[in-house]
């Protein structure tokens, strides 16, 4: 074959170079994760990380964070101050370059560094957010004077302005996410309140106050007792089984390890591992190191105690940790975290040293308080009691190969297609319900799985009775996916779970109360957003020969106003087994028209103390958080 002339397409003309900060505004995603909710969160966590990094370093003591009418945000310490000289390489302020070139900070090298040990570890923060912003709006007060610079989308709008001498010291940042690149530019207050709450806890003595000017919502946050307060509050919808936490505090090698644990009387573990007051949401060496020294020391203590015969087996992780609420937290000179979002410690000597420290000191706790020790070892062979019986009832949820179809639950009205993606399971209240959402379905990729009643509260519960319940069993084998520690969302039947219930109060609580287990037990599927709820109307308004269908009641005014209000017949709807399978497909059911809300866990622990406030042993916390929460509420039926 003759070889063709090769035609130059490819020329230097189309190399494209970014200059300042356009690459970050062209690709948000490789600097934030992504451009949703979490990643506008993601740029008040950068700003206030620096005002933290001030703290640890001594400069600090104040912090004020504050959502303005006009929804910018704005954090303010009462540090050093960024410098505002002209700095030697960029020929432009320290302010500037800090805010418009990445990789700028004092955060790198050890010798002569401003921070020693530091969250910000990549220095693109505070500039990634001003080339993500619409506006930015810099205050410093440095060196007697105080100066101020305003942004552009990451563009300097003005030089720098020397507004006159000062006696303060400190940074202001006040921004406007960027509307064209965000989906929300809208802040949650919940989200903003749970990290400074956390920063306060993990930064004992620092006062941060938080206002919303939107909702007139403030708080205040110092916490003396640091991460015991911390444990203590995580632990306040619980009882505890010990007296007092457990806590130490040691340096070696550079590294500050300190740790706070107590036990509680849920079956449930809690812990929380920070690196240099990140939250390493998804661990790392740190927590591998606590948890080997946690399964390690309570099992040599009761071989020693002989609460554990010769015979016994060893006490697993999850039977030592059942219970336990943690807090690990390390400060490192040299943090390595995996991505600029920061949420996994790889530092691999951390964790021996973690695993030693801990193991030391857990040792020492548990020869010196007997009684603590007890309970301790009585809740962990408690646990490994019911891991055992329910290691037999687990057997009976797991997935069976598509050739033993007869495995599946007799109620469940299965779907003729079998590749996930297409197939989605409606889980639906009542054999009512279910008959009439089994008539209205699309049989090709539909399937309905009809409940009898409320299921078992599994906050409350171990695994052992949860496996027990009938209507649990048959949710986790029709999902495929076994439950707990056998669970594979690779093996998921369904893509789409969708919750069906009833509009009125019954139906909020079997809603939560299947929440609760899917989180507790099955949370992938919440991660990976495979869970979805239903939104069947309240009402139908019909006039002649026309139907009209509202979600709520502002959509009922809407419609009442568009045909008026004469020769209508209004029906509220009480129950899905009101509807006509017609009905129910036309506004809940079919893909085209209906309106499904997908969950997802932006915030893991948030909603952690949400379950656990909502559907725990304590009554007290429970009615507080409906009173405090009780004007909110926009259905409730009477």
């Amino acid at each position: 074959m003759e070889k063709q002339p090769i035609t130059p397409t490819y020329t230097a003309d189309q190399i494209q170079v970014l200059e300042g900060l356009e690459a970050v505004r062209l690709r948000p995603g490789m600097y934030i994760g992504n451009t949703d909710v979490t990643g506008l969160h993601h740029l008040f966590v950068e700003v206030v990380d620096n005002s933290i990094d001030e703290a640890m370093a001594g400069y600090c003591d104040q912090i004020d964070v504050e959502i303005h009418e006009d929804g910018s945000l704005s954090v303010r310490d009462n540090g050093s101050g960024i410098p505002v000289e002209v700095h030697s390489k960029t020929k432009i302020s320290t302010l500037e370059t800090v805010l418009t070139i990445l990789h700028a900070g004092g955060k790198f090298g050890q010798e002569g560094a401003h921070y020693k040990v530091s969250g910000g570890l990549h220095g693109v923060g505070v500039a990634v957010v001003n080339a993500l912003s619409e506006w930015l709006e810099a205050e410093v007060w440095y060196n007697g004077r105080h100066y101020s610079q305003r942004y552009a989308r990451g563009v300097a709008q003005e030089s720098l302005q020397d507004l006159g001498p000062t006696k303060q010291s400190g940074t202001q940042i006040r921004f406007m996410p960027d509307a064209t690149i965000f989906d929300t530019v809208d802040f949650h207050a919940d989200m903003i309140v749970y990290r400074l709450r956390e920063l306060a806890f993990l930064n004992k003595g620092i006062t941060i106050t938080f206002s919303d000017h939107r909702s007139k919502r403030y708080h205040r946050f110092l916490y003396k007792g640091g991460i015991v307060s911390y444990v203590d509050y995580l632990n306040r919808n619980k009882t505890s089984v010990m007296k007092n936490p457990i806590y130490f505090a040691t340096k070696k090698e550079d590294i500050e390890v300190e740790v706070a644990i107590q036990y509680n009387d849920s079956y449930t573990e809690t812990m929380l591992s920070f690196a240099n007051n990140i939250n390493t949401h998804e661990g790392g060496t740190h927590l591998v190191g606590f948890r080997s020294a946690l399964t390690r020391t309570i099992n040599d203590y009761a071989r020693r105690k002989n609460f554990l015969k010769p015979n016994d087996e060893n006490l697993t992780g999850d039977d030592v940790r059942e219970g336990c609420t943690a807090i690990i937290s390390v400060r490192i000179a040299d943090p390595q975290f995996e991505g600029q979002t920061k949420t996994k410690l790889g530092n691999s000597e951390v964790r021996g040293l973690v695993e030693s420290i801990v193991g030391e000191e857990l040792a020492i706790f548990l020869e010196e308080n007997p009684s603590d020790a007890k309970r301790i070892m009585d809740k962990g062979l408690q646990a490994a009691r019911a891991r055992q019986a329910a290691r037999k009832a687990r057997e009976l949820t797991r997935r069976k190969s598509a050739l033993e179809i007869s495995s599946l639950p007799g109620k469940l009205a299965d779907c003729s297609l079998t590749d996930p993606e297409l197939c989605e399971l409606f889980i639906v209240e009542g054999d009512s319900a279910g008959g009439t959402a089994k008539q209205s379905r699309d049989r090709r990729f539909q399937a309905i799985l009809p409940l009898r009643g409320k299921i078992l509260n599994v906050e409350k519960a171990r695994l052992d009775r949860i496996l027990s319940n009938a209507e649990i069993r048959a949710m986790v084998t029709a999902f495929g996916t076994g439950i707990g520690e056998d669970f594979e969302i690779e093996k998921a039947r369904y893509h789409k779970i969708i919750i069906m219930t009833d509009a009125d109060v019954d139906g909020a609580h079997i809603r939560t109360l299947l929440l609760t287990f899917f989180y507790r037990y099955m949370r992938p599927l919440l991660e990976h957003g495979y869970v979805y709820i239903a939104l069947p109307p309240l009402y139908q308004v019909r006039k002649g020969k026309e139907s009209f269908y509202a979600f709520d009641d502002q959509e009922l005014d809407e419609i009442l106003e568009r045909v008026g209000r004469q020769g209508i017949t209004l029906q509220r709807y009480k129950g899905l087994g009101e509807m006509n399978a017609d009905q129910l497909w036309e506004t809940t059911m079919d893909p085209a028209k209906r309106t499904i809300l997908q969950l997802k866990i932006e915030d893991a622990l948030l909603a952690d103390d949400i379950f656990t406030t909502l559907m725990g042993e304590k009554v007290e916390p429970r009615r507080e958080f409906i009173e405090e929460h009780a004007k909110e509420v926009t259905n409730l039926d009477i």
